[in-house]
């Protein structure tokens, strides 16, 4: 059977032939949209439409005739049934596009099932809407759902022939068919939506019918110039406008209003970037038709004519893979598609998010973005020779808030080099990664642990060169150990005590063992828990004596926003990504929360803060300072099977794996070569750390530092934990001479009264608190100058010796020592 007449067939070769395209003829005066009829035309659209309802009842009773009579119906009940309101007529459900919007509300990727924006009609230029009309439905104001004229056309044909051959379909129906077929959930329901029979014709009349009563003619015009397809994608006239004129269609000109009304009938026909010709000649019949109707001038038509297309095409990308923010934007599209707030199946959460309309507000912020992109393509390139990968989260901490997420590839099939659709930096349920062993960055929370249960930096433990784990029991009381020795990361690591302090600055294996042993492994895990760590898989963390060297593999986000809780004093909260979500309506949809909740107590957060300022500026970091408070810790897993660095200041905390995705234990890195730079075994500080620091640097360039909070007294009960270095022995010296030495060396200075001496000039220092000999950096020298003689050398009458700490509460007044030359400072080998 042939199309209807007034409707478009489509041509079904072309891929974006999605709808049945329908586009209705028709003649007569028209009246521009919020203008008011014509003159005399009130009347007459009043009077057609209150009179409508048994006019279209008969007409259609006639046009089925044929039909009817052979079932048995007459015209009489077939009017009557036509004229009563249908059932499951509804209106809405039409896709529009969603957008996913960074924090400053620019775009980072739409989403979209159709690619339509709706607009209202006031919206949309006059002359699109002239257009529109002129070539569609000219008499739309004028009639009702049923345009009498085109149907008593139809009317004749039908009766000739005893079958459905044409109909006179005006902008009402070809709304109501539009919207029959983009509300269909089946191809069998397209299917019917589009097929040419009597029985669809007869439903979309009374569909048109029903809309008529309900809805006004401006509501009704808008809804179609919102439905139609144009062609190469664009479903709407906003989106057409954009699409092949990058504007919005409130600034259409008469040429380019004239080139998408056009289009309408038959977009793929008259489609202006593959057929130009056709398309043009299509336009000018519509600026001829507009003149015929004496809606513009005719030398409006004539300068309309001799204007090129114009065309200025943008496509619209559907999905993250164009997006500023890849990775991130997989997140959240992830987030969306998996969480059961949004629907109760993921068909329903698909739906919402590519048909709903939606405005998604993100938290990524597009400075920190950058700068992290940058900083890991710097050190580690998306097509390095190497086939190495790195891949960053950036979290803020107190909220939450995802600020950053990085990959080092594109995202794409892996097929491709320096491309993946595995998002390395999150949990499996968001990007299909199983995870990384962490290494040395897990030691945080033994630290945490132990701080907790009060041991102060002082505490002392011995670090054998190999340890056996033995005397673990699990969370149910299990023994949990293992005859296989656990070694340090470098040589000379062990075989001596170390402090909480130093230990974690070195990053010792053993001493981290025996500390975990010492507060027990149970209580270590627990803590990991608390600040929201969990392995990538969903599974539960391991409890073996192995977790405090990082054997667990979790993601870079889980990472961060466990070390974001160290820098908001112990306020944990879960990652988000998505802040706020409308729908098309504006209606504001509910969206998960940080769940926020204070995991440690506020000076356990200082203590660990404390230790782990010392990794940047002293430990196995070192020289990766922000130049603002900043504290963090590196990570080197077994074999060079990966590398890793967490730090955080109170503003921003990031994590940073660095491995390669063929599998680090069989692809370690050791003698690594990426485009011209070349490394021996990598550990934390050799590239996550440098990454860490650039990216942070830049994400917080520009704004204020905030500080640390200092740890609380109790932890200094014990000294700092610093290890102990040679004190020089100053007595003799002048007194300033003697305070540079000292400060040189690392150690406070405070000059004393005077004290009688016939052993030291007047003027030089004669006693010194604590003695040369050993002592911990930092530690205050209170410095006594001679006052020449006396009667015991050293000692004032009546007075009493003042205690050396450093030497057995025994003052030190013996001759001077020769001076030592005060030791350079040692750069501690990389340990994790």
């Amino acid at each position: 059977m042939l199309p209807e007449a007034g409707e478009r067939a489509g041509d079904p070769s072309s891929p974006r032939e999605r709808r049945p395209d329908a586009g209705p003829g028709g003649t007569g005066i028209w009246r521009a949209a919020g203008e008011g009829p014509p003159a005399g035309g009130r009347t007459r659209a009043l009077r057609g439409l209150g009179g409508f309802g048994v006019l279209a009842g008969v007409l259609v009773a006639l046009i089925i005739l044929p039909v009817a009579c052979t079932a048995g119906v007459g015209a009489r009940d077939a009017a009557d049934w036509f004229q009563s309101e249908p059932e499951g007529l509804d209106t809405g459900g039409v896709p529009q596009r969603s957008r996913i919007l960074a924090a400053d509300g620019s775009t980072l990727a739409t989403f979209y099932y159709e690619n339509r924006v709706d607009v209202r009609l006031d919206q949309v230029a006059p002359v699109v809407r002239r257009a529109v009309l002129a070539i569609e439905d000219s008499r739309f104001y004028e009639h009702g759902a049923l345009d009498s004229q085109g149907t008593l056309r139809a009317l004749v044909s039908n009766l000739g022939s005893g079958e459905v051959t044409q109909g006179g379909s005006g902008i009402t129906q070809q709304y109501v068919k539009n919207l029959l077929f983009t509300q269909a959930e089946s191809e069998e329901e397209q299917l019917a939506a589009k097929e040419v029979s009597a029985a669809r014709k007869i439903r979309e009349l009374r569909y048109a019918v029903a809309l008529e009563r309900r809805l006004s003619k401006d509501e009704i015009l808008a809804r179609y110039l919102n439905i139609a397809y144009f062609g190469g994608g664009a479903y709407g006239i906003e989106s057409a406008a954009r699409h092949f004129f990058s504007k919005p269609a409130s600034r259409l000109t008469l040429p380019e209003a004239a080139l998408l009304a056009g289009v309408i009938r038959y977009p793929y026909a008259y489609d202006p970037v593959r057929r130009p010709a056709a398309a043009r000649a299509r336009r000018d019949v519509v600026l001829g038709r507009m003149a015929e109707l004496g809606w513009i001038t005719r030398a409006e038509a004539d300068a309309a004519l001799r204007r090129p297309l114009g065309l200025r095409v943008h496509n619209t990308p559907n999905g993250c893979v164009t997006s500023f923010a890849p990775f991130f934007c997989d997140y959240v599209q992830r987030e969306i598609l998996t969480n059961p707030v949004f629907g109760a199946t993921r068909k329903e959460r698909e739906r919402l998010l590519k048909r709903g309309g939606l405005t998604i507000r993100t938290t990524l912020d597009r400075q920190t973005q950058r700068a992290a992109q940058r900083a890991v393509d710097r050190h580690v390139p998306r097509k390095n020779s190497a086939r190495k990968a790195a891949a960053e989260a950036l979290v803020e901490p107190g909220t939450g808030e995802i600020k950053g997420l990085v990959v080092g590839r594109r995202l794409g099939s892996d097929r491709e080099r320096g491309k993946t659709w595995i998002n390395f930096a999150a949990d499996a349920g968001h990007g299909s990664s199983i995870g990384m062993q962490a290494g040395s960055t897990f030691k945080a929370f033994t630290l945490a642990a132990a701080l907790e249960d009060d041991m102060p930096f002082g505490t002392r433990l011995m670090a054998p060169r190999g340890f056996v784990p033995t005397g673990f029991r699990d969370c149910r009381g299990r023994p949990v150990n293992s005859t296989t020795t656990l070694r340090n990361s470098a040589d000379g690591e062990g075989g001596r005590t170390f402090s909480l302090v130093t230990g974690t600055h070195h990053s010792v294996n053993t001493f981290f063992l025996a500390l975990e042993r010492e507060v027990g492994l149970c209580e270590t895990v627990k803590m990991a828990e608390r600040l929201g760590m969990r392995r990538a898989d969903g599974k539960p963390m391991s409890q073996f004596p192995s977790f405090t060297l990082g054997a667990d593999q979790v993601s870079p986000l889980r990472l961060a926003a466990a070390y974001a809780a160290f820098g908001a004093r112990g306020r944990y909260c879960e990652p988000i990504a998505i802040k706020q979500i409308t729908d098309a309506s504006g209606r504001r949809l509910r969206v998960p929360g940080a769940r926020c909740r204070q995991a440690i107590d506020k000076g356990v957060a200082d203590a660990v803060n404390h230790v782990l300022r010392g990794v940047l500026t002293k430990g196995t970091a070192r020289g990766m300072g922000l130049g603002r408070p900043a504290a963090g810790k590196t990570g080197t897993v077994d074999d060079f099977s990966a590398a890793w660095f967490a730090g955080y200041t109170p503003d921003l905390a990031a994590a940073v794996w660095v491995g390669d995705p063929r599998g680090g234990y069989r692809y370690p890195m050791t003698n690594v070569c990426m485009d011209g730079r070349c490394y021996g075994p990598v550990f934390g500080a050799t590239i996550p750390a440098p990454i860490w620091r650039d990216s942070m640097v830049g994400a917080l360039a520009g704004r204020p530092a905030t500080g640390f909070h200092r740890a609380p007294g109790r932890y200094f009960s014990k000294g700092s934990g610093e290890d102990r270095v040679d004190l020089p022995d100053v007595r003799g010296m002048p007194v300033r001479e003697a305070t540079a030495r000292l400060r040189a060396a690392g150690f406070q200075v405070r000059v004393g009264g005077a004290v009688p001496s016939a052993e030291y000039p007047r003027g030089t220092v004669a006693e010194m608190t604590p003695g040369p000999g050993r002592a911990e950096p930092g530690t205050t020298v209170t410095l006594r100058p001679s006052e020449g003689g006396g009667d015991e050398p050293g000692e004032e009458p009546g007075s009493t010796p003042e205690p050396d700490p450093g030497n057995g509460g025994t003052p030190v007044t013996r001759p001077p020592l020769p001076p030592l030359v005060p030791p350079g400072p040692q750069r501690p080998r990389p340990g994790g």
